[in-house]
């Protein structure tokens, strides 16, 4: 169950603070309270808040000034400001400077709850705080809330004690590998190599020797013995991303392996035990490769027999700003940036922007801000300028027959209304094959079928 976001509560005025504090409680937020700027700094690493509403006008130490230190020390943690004294101009030089929002007194509690929903929406929260004591090391690098990847990580969880082959299927730049090394880590093999090849890099001349080995002298310029990955990742797991590129002649082989738990390298005639747990992943639809003869069914349901669906980042839009300031806190220090924030604007942006390379392409975009933000804050324009330039680009062969495809199946249930026996006869395609290609890209027919009319 996710914990409640926290809200540190900054104000020298009792009678404010205990309302203020009513009405964040009884909306569900774990409310602190401090009655001054040193007090709530005194107190804030040990809270770890993921919001600071505070009012300006303090003794010993202002909202702005408070601000300042939070910006420096915690610059992904969104500040509300409050205050009776509230001009234009102060506005504006606040918001500018970073401050999610400036609101003046009097204020109605439900224009101050939209303000924290809004906050704590596009901020992710405060900067990635250290693991909790109940948060296992092995999810520790992927970083959600959503509950889309909850229920996928619930499923890592539940078969990573058991040695069964896992599948994750998911597109392109979902973060396939990290998915599988939290597998690994999970796992008993945890302390045992995790060993990563994707099968579509490697030529198809040198994909067996790279899995299996080689004797010297088993072809031209083998000049000595070489250890392949399976006996690498003898104890641990291989993870062998991009499985439907590998060629037949392979899928025999490592059929073959998987059933004999064997190996025997290229040129061999003896054979070596392997003990390996496997986990695949693909962006291609293995069901549609194996209808065109391109991928072996046994070999398939050799593997599948654990699968792990990523979502798209599309579809887990409450990761995005997440993951967007983790990333700027990532290159920033990889670069020697002093840049310290997403402006609100800018972060709606990225969390309305379609993903199509998913969290590949919002770490490009991230680096590529952080890299030309000429102040401290990032600014909507230079997330749109980043935005559209990726788009601009030639997307992937497979990212673009995806598009394609959900594109005609969008047209397609549009004629039929909704309609799917209709629209399978329109695509020439039987009625299950049709109910796999709108689940695979999650279009409802429901959507598509007419409105009732209202009688007159």
């Amino acid at each position: 169950m996710a914990r409640a976001m926290r809200i540190l509560l900054v104000d020298d005025d009792p009678g404010l603070r205990q309302l203020l504090s009513l009405c964040l409680c009884n909306a569900g937020y774990q409310v602190s309270v401090a009655d001054s700027g040193p007090q709530a700094l005194a107190n804030l690493t040990a809270l770890r808040p993921d919001l600071v509403i505070t009012d300006l006008r303090m003794d010993d130490m202002d909202g702005l000034a408070l601000f300042e230190h939070i910006r420096d020390h915690h610059p992904t943690l969104p500040v509300i400001i409050l205050t009776a004294y509230g001009s234009i101009p102060e506005a504006v030089e606040a918001t500018k400077r970073g401050v999610f929002s400036f609101l003046t007194k009097p204020f109605e509690s439900t224009t101050v709850l939209e303000e924290v929903d809004k906050a704590l929406s596009l901020s992710g929260g405060s900067e990635p705080a250290p693991a909790e004591e109940d948060e296992p090391e092995w999810r520790a690098q992927i970083l959600t809330r959503s509950p889309l990847m909850e229920d996928v990580l619930e499923r890592v969880r539940m078969v990573a004690d058991s040695d069964a082959s896992v599948f994750i299927q998911g597109a392109s730049g979902t973060g396939k590998e990290l998915l599988a090394r939290a597998v690994h880590k999970a796992s008993p093999r945890a302390e045992q190599p995790f060993v990563a090849l994707n099968c579509g890099a490697i030529p198809e001349t040198l994909l067996e020797s790279e899995l299996f080995g080689h004797r010297k002298g088993a072809f031209t310029g083998a000049t000595e013995d070489q250890q392949g990955l399976f006996q690498t990742a003898h104890g641990g797991t291989l993870f062998l991303d991009e499985i439907g590129d590998m060629p037949p002649s392979l899928q025999v082989k490592l059929l073959r392996v998987l059933q004999d738990q064997q190996i025997r390298p290229v040129g061999s005639t003896a054979g070596i035990p392997v003990d390996v747990r496997i986990v695949t992943a693909t962006h291609r639809d293995l069901g549609e490769e194996m209808a065109q003869g391109r991928f072996r069914e046994d070999l398939y349901y050799r593997l599948n027999v654990v699968a792990l669906e990523l979502p798209p980042l599309a579809s887990r839009s409450e990761d995005i700003p997440l993951l967007a300031n983790h990333f700027l806190t990532r290159v920033a220090e990889k670069y020697g940036r002093s840049v310290q924030g997403f402006a609100p604007e800018a972060l709606e942006r990225l969390v309305a922007a379609p993903w199509p390379g998913n969290v590949r392409q919002l770490y490009n975009v991230v680096e590529q801000v952080v890299t030309l933000s000429p102040t401290p804050i990032i600014s909507e324009d230079l997330v749109q300028k980043a935005l559209n330039e990726e788009t601009d680009d030639l997307p992937s062969f497979a990212d673009a027959r995806s598009r394609f495809e959900r594109d005609y199946l969008t047209r397609v249930l549009q004629m039929a209304e909704g309609n799917v026996s209709r629209a399978a006869r329109l695509a020439k395609r039987n009625r299950t094959e049709f109910y796999k290609l709108l689940s695979r890209h999650r279009l409802d027919p429901a959507q598509f079928k007419p409105s009732p009319r209202k009688e007159g």
